[in-house]
């Protein structure tokens, strides 16, 4: 595999939260910055819509979204124009209170897990179709990326302060059948851990997708990379970014290229870089 990356944007604000709608508008998310952006294919950077601390978001199939807003310790359900619709879920989920949703995947029925990102005692939740309401998971060190494998059969969580990966199988949905397994211990930065000082010297795990040939690839915050894994859990290879605090990804339509959110810092500088990828 070969890649190389080109910057898309510099903005004000940490970005985080990148989709993807169907005509091709790139979506991010601007956290202390209180802003949904739109980036369209022409390369006109929108306001799109506002709200407390916007972070992970889906794009759903009818164009609506949701989003998780951290700071309301919500999330929040967009039209496709940016309207409030309302909130899915809102401090509460199974009579379980949460205090920072970080980011959240949709499943096949139309239900949705989101994590709530705290440090040891932190949280998964699911969300049916119908609006019924599990705990899956408590206890984990900062669970922040979430994803589920292609066959929904699977939950993966980047706990960040452990720098791993998490898995785990699935009853049903919003079920889990045992606490979950690690699926890889991640590299680490070989200096001291220091939030503070640049270059990062964090190894935090972000966001998590999955690409069509069923690869892991996991934004490295604080690494300026991407760690991409295999389906037994071995690391198979590291994209860099250009990004110091990466913090998300999404891929394009035909997978040959992902769009990488985060900055240099936080609350800024931001940044997005595309990052073409070609296999063989």
């Amino acid at each position: 595999m070969r890649t190389h990356w080109k910057k898309k944007l510099d903005v004000e604000y940490y970005t985080e939260g990148p989709g993807l709608d169907a005509p091709g508008n790139l979506y991010f998310t601007t956290l202390t910055g209180g802003r949904i952006m739109k980036l369209t294919p022409e390369g006109a950077v929108i306001p799109w819509t506002r709200l407390q601390c916007p972070n992970g978001q889906r794009i759903l199939k009818n164009g609506r979204h949701l989003v998780c807003d951290t700071l309301a310790r919500a999330i929040v359900e967009l039209d496709s124009a940016g309207n409030v619709l309302g909130d899915k879920v809102k401090t509460t989920c199974a009579n379980h209170s949460f205090e920072a949703p970080n980011d959240l995947i949709m499943d096949s029925s139309g239900g949705f897990y989101f994590t709530d990102s705290v440090r040891h005692v932190g949280q998964v939740f699911y969300v049916g179709p119908d609006g019924r309401e599990n705990r899956v998971l408590e206890n984990l060190d900062y669970p922040n990326g979430i994803v589920l494998s292609p066959d929904n059969q699977k939950l993966f969580i980047a706990e960040s302060y452990t720098n791993r990966i998490l898995v785990a199988e699935l009853e049903e949905p919003g079920v889990v059948k045992s606490f979950p397994d690690v699926f890889i211990d991640l590299p680490s930065n070989p200096n001291s851990f220091d939030l503070q000082r640049m270059p990062f010297t964090a190894n935090l795990p972000d966001g998590i997708a999955f690409d069509d040939r069923g690869r892991l690839w996991v934004a490295h915050y604080g690494m300026g990379a991407l760690q991409v894994i295999d389906s037994a859990g071995q690391l198979i290879d590291t994209v860099e970014t250009g990004i110091p605090a990466t913090s998300n990804l999404c891929f394009s339509p035909d997978y040959k290229s992902v769009y990488v959110t985060g900055g240099r810092g936080e609350p800024g500088p931001g940044m997005i870089h595309q990052i073409f990828i070609e296999f063989f």
